[in-house]
């Protein structure tokens, strides 16, 4: 990891005023930088800070207005490949597995020491999981060459339109032409069109000037400005407005941009990749896309496979993801069995590598053995609400994390009632249907 990557803050948020100051101390004595908020909608609007970005997010569960699990949904919502570390307690547990689903990179679980938060926070931000930087891995013959071309057209600025499903890794191979290009050493901005409403959409491209619009207390920089120099992914393309459209057409022709309230236009140097899950030519054809922007942004089309059209990528991505999450849980884990393994080469897949990598992330989470089982991916789960889970595998964890808590009290079951945030009762019923006893 390089050190751009350990120089960017650390945001925790967090609603109880104790806890975030804690989590401050805590990580900033680890030589980070902390920033505050106090609720999701707080978070999202410094995420969402031009010229500004974290190497981790760690928020809380349970919070009021916006709580962890719409924050992360947000957050995967606009496309950013920042790491999100949850932290949860007692009876949030299915809740729990639903976040893994929604791509949580790692989870702590209430109470925890001082020594779990730093490896997790250290693991997470040292192994550059979630920034970026992870490579292209395929076994796929096909994806190779989809690969090289890439890595050809990395030499020039010519502009790349990249189709495929969701979770394809469309934004990991437009990293990739960035990152092989003479652009390397200056911006990648990313911006998901789909994620972002139509009305600021116009300010988060081009930026706006003081007094704009209501609430426009300062100029602000949009982001082809910001990747000036450098390269700029326009994520899913599709949904872009057809009045931001003929904006953007002349962005591209001119290479220049109008502010929202500027009285002159601003040049930009700029690499443009563009990537879709939608068929763009049907949408000009049914009038929602223009014809002219589709064939500026068509210069160079390239469309990426599904992972069921890749079976030799299910195992080769596999392994990937159990070294990388068993590494932020600090488990081994020696790999997966031949039943399991069946058992993935048998799924759809309609959610593609990323829900490969939430499926394993999730086995990794839950497995208690050296080798994953398919019972440890929960497939029967994937498409259930949170209350569908296997009770018998919630069970388990609510008994770990309640005799750890009483073992770390000395078995005072007043003082891990408090911890856990239940009743003393609460402790003592599940001690009897547990068969266990603290005195």
């Amino acid at each position: 990891m390089d050190c751009a990557q350990m120089s960017r803050p650390v945001l925790v948020v967090d609603d109880d005023p104790q806890m975030r100051l804690a989590l401050k101390e805590s990580i900033g004595r680890m030589g980070y930088e902390v920033i505050l908020s106090e609720n999701g909608q707080e978070a999202l609007d410094k995420l969402r800070q031009p010229g500004v970005e974290f190497s981790l997010m760690v928020t809380d569960m349970r919070m009021p207005r916006m709580d962890g699990l719409e924050l992360l949904k947000e957050v995967r919502r606009g496309g950013g490949p920042l790491p999100v570390l949850v932290i949860t307690g007692f009876g949030t547990v299915e809740t729990a597995v639903e976040m893994m689903k929604e791509g949580a990179t790692d989870l702590l679980m209430k109470p925890f020491p001082f020594d779990r938060l730093k490896k997790a926070v250290d693991s997470i931000i040292r192994s550059g999981v979630g920034s970026g930087s992870s490579e292209l891995i395929t076994g796929n013959p096909a994806m190779k060459k989809i690969v090289e071309l890439a890595g050809k057209l990395a030499a020039s600025d010519i502009t790349v339109l990249i189709e495929g499903e969701s979770g394809t890794g469309k934004e990991l191979l437009s990293r990739h032409i960035h990152k092989s290009s003479r652009r390397s050493d200056k911006p990648f901005v990313a911006v998901n069109c789909a994620a972002i409403p139509d009305n600021l959409l116009e300010s988060e491209l081009f930026g706006h000037e003081k007094g704009a619009f209501t609430g426009a207390t300062d100029r602000k920089k949009g982001k082809f400005e910001l990747a000036h120099g450098g390269t700029i992914l326009l994520d899913e393309i599709g949904e872009m407005p057809l009045l931001l459209q003929a904006k953007l057409l002349r962005a591209l022709q001119e290479k220049e941009i109008d502010r929202v309230g500027g009285k002159s236009p601003v040049s930009v140097d700029v690499r443009v990749i563009a990537t879709t899950n939608r068929d763009l030519w049907k949408e000009c054809e049914a009038g929602r896309f223009r014809e002219d922007l589709y064939y500026r942004l068509n210069v160079f089309p390239i469309g990426v496979p599904s992972l069921r059209e890749r079976p030799e990528d299910i195992e080769e991505l596999s392994k990937h993801f159990i070294q990388k999450f068993s590494a932020l849980a600090g488990k081994t884990i020696d790999g997966i069995s031949s039943p399991a393994m069946t058992a993935l080469k048998a799924m759809k897949w309609r959610g593609n590598v990323r829900e490969l990598q939430n499926v394993i992330h999730r086995a990794v989470f839950l497995t208690q053995g050296p080798m994953i089982e398919e019972a440890d991916f929960m497939l029967e789960q994937t498409k259930c609400r949170p209350g569908d889970l296997n009770p018998g595998k919630i069970r388990d964890m609510e008994k770990q994390l309640i005799m750890d808590t009483l073992k770390g009290v000395e078995g005072n079951r007043t003082m891990a009632a408090k911890i856990l945030g239940v009743s003393v009762r609460t402790i003592r019923n599940k001690l009897k249907e547990y068969g266990e006893n603290f005195s």
